[in-house]
């Protein structure tokens, strides 16, 4: 997997609006992931895409008619079948956490990089889901100042507003896969073949 400019070369790419510049051009040090389905529960479809280019139709769902005019997006969404689509490079500001703090710093969005799963907190994420997830980790751990303690969920930055990813992420899982994947990458760094 490949970054060019911010953009993860594999990764479908869908422009949003809903980003700004970070904070004297601050890079990002902390990832946070997400969980979203629209409408709730509900997987596939354009509605994602959609909400995060600011073109939601709030006649397709009544449940739209409460969101369509928010202006989110996060970095990334993983599908469940793992296809990845980004909406906004790493360097920018993406509009994803909203009221947040992180180790006592507000406004995580001018440092942060969000990831969103597509799911809900009431069941688990995919095989290929946490496979794209750890393959985005990767590359977002060689190119940006973030570290394993600096992984953390929408409700760990937004307490009491938010619960995603959910008691269904399986942080041990995924924690584990990016100390084996890293390991894996130092023991090639020093062995080169």
């Amino acid at each position: 997997m490949q970054l060019k400019q911010g953009w993860i070369a594999e990764a479908r790419r869908v422009i949003s609006p809903h980003f700004d510049l970070r904070p004297e051009d601050e890079i990002p040090s902390l990832l946070v992931i997400h969980n979203i389905s629209l409408p709730p529960g509900k997987f596939g479809g354009p509605y994602i895409d959609q909400l995060f280019t600011g073109t939601l139709n709030p006649a397709e769902d009544p449940f739209f008619e409460q969101i369509y005019q928010l202006r989110v997006a996060a970095h990334c969404l993983i599908r469940r079948d793992g296809e990845i689509v980004q909406y906004v490079p790493f360097e920018k500001r993406a509009w994803h956490a909203g009221v947040s703090v992180w180790q006592g710093r507000e406004r995580c969005n001018d440092f942060s990089i969000g990831i969103e799963l597509e799911g809900t907190d009431f069941e688990p994420f995919t095989d290929a889901q946490y496979q794209s997830l750890l393959r985005v980790t990767d590359l977002i751990l060689k190119h940006y100042p973030v570290d394993l303690q600096h992984i953390t969920g929408h409700s760990d930055i937004a307490p009491g507003r938010k619960t995603d990813p959910g008691p269904y992420f399986d942080w041990q899982r995924y924690l584990d896969a990016v100390r084996e994947q890293a390991a894996s990458d130092t023991s090639k760094e020093s062995h080169p073949s």
